[in-house]
This record gives C-alpha cells, structure tokens and sequence, in this order.
C-alpha cells in the first residue's frame, strides 16, 4: 500500500537523549537504521557534509525565498504583502517557516539504505536571484559516483513554483524519493492557540482531506493511504503543498517518519514527508506552492485546491462549505468591483440578505398571526380530547386545513438564515483577504472587537427587535425569554468571535426593525387587544 505518514513533534527543541551502548539506534523509513551509507557505490556516512551551507535568496514583488545549498532545502519564505501578528514578531513581514524547516529537503531509498540529499551541499548557479521563468536556479553536487541535478523554476506573479530534479549513477535498482514537508508552519497570529488550532495536514485523492496536527498521536506514525494529487502542510493562513498534477509523472505516493517522543497531547509540529518513485532514468517533477491561501490564486490551480482550508464541521461540510464558497465569492467581488471597504460591504451584505428574505418574512410572521387566531379553538379541543391523543391529532389538523395555517410557516425564516451565519463563522475565520482589514474603530474585522462594542450593539438591535416583533401578543414565559435572556446569551457568546461577523449580525437585525414594525402593526389591526380594564374606585 502506498501511503503518506506525518509525525507529531513540538516547539521546544530539546537535546537528545544519550544512547546506551546496547541500545540499537532508533529506526528509520520503515524500521530501517539510519545511514547515509550505500556500500555498493562507495559512498559512506562518515564523508558527511558540515557546512551549514550558503542561503540563495530568490525574490519577486509577492515573496522572497531562501533556498539552503546544504541540501537545497528552502529555508525562508517571506511575504512582503501581509504583516505578522504574533506578538513576538512585532509587526514584522510574515515569516512562514520555522527556524528548522525541513521543507523540500530529499532522500533517496535505495534497496534497504537511505541516501540523505539533505547533508549534501549543492553547487548553485547564482548567489541571489530575481525571480524569472526565464533565468532558473540549479544546484548541483556528486558524491561517490552519484550525480543530483535540482532547477528551480519561479513565476514572479506567482507563489506555485517548478522544482525538477535527476539522479545519476545509482544503478538498475530502482529508488524512492522522500520530500520533507515538517516541521509545520511558524505561528503568524496574535491568537496563537486559535492558529494552533487550525494546523493541519491535508491530502487531495478524490477530495480533500485534512487531520489536523491536534489529533495526531505523539511518538506514533501516522498514515494515510495515497496516491494524492497534492499534499499540503496549512495553518490558518498559509500553507507549503507539493503538487504532481501531470498525469505522466508518478503521483505522490507515501512516507515513513520518525516522530519525537515528547510531544504532548496536543502535538503542534509534524515531522512530514511525501514520497513517489524515481523513474528508470532518475527522473523526477512536482510544484510547490508556498505562500498565501488567497483565494482566487488557490481556485486558478484547480483540482480542488481552493478547499484546502475547509470550511464547516464535519457532518454539515456538505451544507456549509458551497454556502461559504458562495458568500466569499460575493464578498470579494463587492470588494473589488464595487471599491468598497470590506467593512462597507458587509453592511451591504447584511442588508441584502434581509432584503432576499422579507417575502418569507411576511408569510411567517402571517402565518403566526393565524396560529394565534385559531389559539382558542385548539385549547378547546385540546381540553376536549385530551384522553384521545390520535382524536386530537385528527382534529388539529382539521382546524389547520379549514383555516390555511401551516403550523411550521413561521420556521422557515429563523432556520434559512443560519447557514449564511455559520459559513460567514468559517469565512472570517479562514480568508487570508479579510485579515488585517480595518473599519472605524475595529482594527481587524477577522479578529473580534478589542472594545466589545459591535457585539453588545449586535444584542441590543436583538432586543429591540424582538420587543417590537412581540407588539400585539399575549405576554407569556417564552415571550419574555426570547426577549431578555436570547439577547444576553447571543452577546456573551459572540464576544470572541470576528468583529466582521458581529457586524454582519447588528446589521441585518437592525434591517429588520422596520418590517418587524409593520406587520406588528398589522396584527394589532386584525387583532386589536381590548382596552385594559378602568381601575377600581376606593369605596
């Protein structure tokens, strides 16, 4: 079976731990001891490369790349259009990866050895680079008898790039290349667990599938049957993938690694690596995407990229996700064809909504006045066949038929809204294009209100309008509920969510109000309350 393994690690680099003399070394790619020895072509591990080697830097107005010569790792990604918000970084450029990426550091199986690539110190053809289709990087180097070739092909409008690659001299055994992807990606937020939280390995077969780093098991390896399309490594706003969409070339195929042991419940590094089979001539081709999660440059790849954040939890993905395809496609078309702030566009968003919606409105709320018209001759029946359940059954919905009331008409509008609000939950959350968009006094509509002002204004337009829908109704227990208690537990609860989806919220109750009003007004028409009783004379 081929597979992709991912293995839990931490922050903390810890020294290791001594190795008794008895003790066999710890195992490697599928229990194999670590080596760089391949005896066969001469090539032993205590010729070991030292060097730290030299950083290539390789830049375009949308990043700036470091690529190691000690193994042609790339070490840096650095993207000049978003600010970091970690508290540490200070307002620095984003920095996606961590001091000890391994990203796109090789090795080759061999029969039952490992040829680490990722020792070897390259040869590059430039010290620095501007990046250019026209002018790539190479990086060479030999060791006894075996030849690496690596080019590197950037597009400077572009975070997708080309690595390409061939291995001389190894012989008719055939050999498998590993592709590191670990240990994850740097935290980039001032909300560090949440961002935590969102670090996960995704794979692509027939869809997209993510596991997130929290559910990994520390010091276990784990394993997920490919072949995969891509292969990606994502926090909450960026992502590394490794791509091999070109049917010709061999798909990716599976990893093996070997995990720390002290990684915790919650494991926040992985060490990760894909694999997929040399050709017979050596060959080997994938694309990298590193940067990012925009959008509109995930959904150009295709094959299903654009979901490599997925939106929804599992089990209402299926509801959620074309929900929020469909209201982040809206939003930033408003945005970039309207020239709104994103803020204005979510007042407009709002109030659209409420718009699409007031015709169920008006039948629902109709449909209320109606049950309440007909309260009386249900209570009588009610108390006539209460011995009788299946009677009473029988008659209610005689008197629903008789007087047109569908007793589920006024569901509708509470229960259509709620996907829009759920997969707006998921778009500020998730989109890259949000983040760090201020408006008025909110710094950051994907982060929530620093002041609590949107969510307290978001309650209160609750209140206001459930006082004014419940103009013209008996006073009960659920009435008042709904009044007072909904409106706290709403803003106790949206306090920490995005001051964006806050807004959202106020605005499109406060876009209620107005016919809330009306058909109160109409209910007090058709049912108009008695005139309270004049109050007793003292004797």
């Amino acid at each position: 079976m081929i597979v992709i393994a991912v293995v839990p690690s931490v922050f903390i680099k810890r020294p290791p731990r001594p190795v008794p003399a008895q003790q066999a070394p710890a195992p490697d790619s599928g229990g194999r001891p670590p080596t760089d020895s391949i005896p066969h072509l001469g090539i032993d591990s205590t010729a070991a490369d030292t060097s730290r080697g030299q950083i290539v830097q390789v830049t375009s107005p949308l990043y700036k790349f470091g690529i190691t010569t000690l193994g042609g790792r790339l070490v840096d990604i650095t993207l000049p259009r978003y600010k970091s918000f970690a508290r540490s970084d200070t307002g620095k450029t984003v920095q996606v990866l961590p001091p000890e990426s391994d990203l796109l550091g090789l090795k080759l199986l061999v029969g039952n050895d490992t040829l680490r690539l990722n020792r070897w110190v390259f040869t590059p053809s430039a010290e620095a680079l501007t990046a250019s289709l026209s002018t790539p990087l190479t990086l060479t180097a030999s060791r006894g008898g075996v030849d690496v070739n690596l080019t590197y092909r950037f597009d400077p409008t572009s975070y997708l790039f080309t690595v390409e690659g061939q291995v001389n001299g190894l012989g008719p055994n055939g050999a498998v290349l590993l592709v590191g992807m670990g240990p994850g990606i740097r935290n980039t937020e001032a909300d560090s667990i949440d961002n935590q939280r969102q670090l996960a390995v995704v794979t692509k077969t027939n869809g997209a599938t993510a596991t997130h780093f929290s559910k990994l098991n520390a010091g276990q390896t784990t394993t997920f049957p490919g072949p995969f399309e891509w292969v990606a490594v994502k926090s909450k706003y960026f992502v590394n993938a490794i791509f091999v969409l070109d049917t010709t070339r061999a798909r990716i195929s599976g990893a093996t690694a070997t995990p720390p042991a002290s990684a915790g419940k919650a494991p926040t590094r992985a060490d990760i690596e894909v694999s997929m089979p040399l050709t017979a001539d050596g060959k080997f081709g994938y694309q990298v995407y590193a940067g990012a999660m925009e959008y509109r440059r995930l959904s150009q790849i295709g094959h299903d990229f654009d979901d490599v954040n997925p939106y929804g939890w599992p089990g209402l993905r299926t509801v959620i996700r074309p929900v929020a395809v469909a209201v982040r496609w809206l939003l930033l078309w408003m945005h970039d064809h309207l020239h709104l702030a994103y803020g204005v566009v979510l007042i407009c968003f709002g109030i659209m909504i409420r718009l699409i919606l007031w015709p169920l409105n008006q039948k629902a709320m109709r449909s209320s006045m109606a049950m309440q018209a007909i309260q009386p001759q249900l209570k009588e029946i009610q108390e006539k066949y209460k011995q009788e359940p299946q009677k009473l059954q029988q008659e209610m919905f005689k008197i629903y038929k008789e007087h047109g009331v569908n007793p589920f008409g006024g569901c509708w509008p509470l229960l259509i809204p709620m996907p829009v609000l759920f997969a707006l939950f998921f778009v500020f959350g998730n989109t890259i294009e949000l983040r760090g968009e201020s408006f008025l006094w909110l710094p950051d509509l994907s982060r929530p209100d620093p002041h609590y002002i949107v969510p307290v204004l978001m309650g209160l337009t609750m209140f206001v309008l459930s006082k004014v829908g419940s103009r013209g109704m008996p006073p009960s227990p659920q009435t008042k509920m709904m009044m007072y208690v909904m409106p706290v537990m709403m803003t106790v609860l949206f306090l920490n969510f995005a001051s964006g989806l806050n807004l959202y919220y106020a605005v499109q109750n406060t876009a209620s109000i107005p016919q809330q009003w009306l058909l109160s007004k109409e209910r007090l028409r058709r049912n108009p309350q008695p005139p309270p009783a004049p109050p007793k004379q003292k004797k």
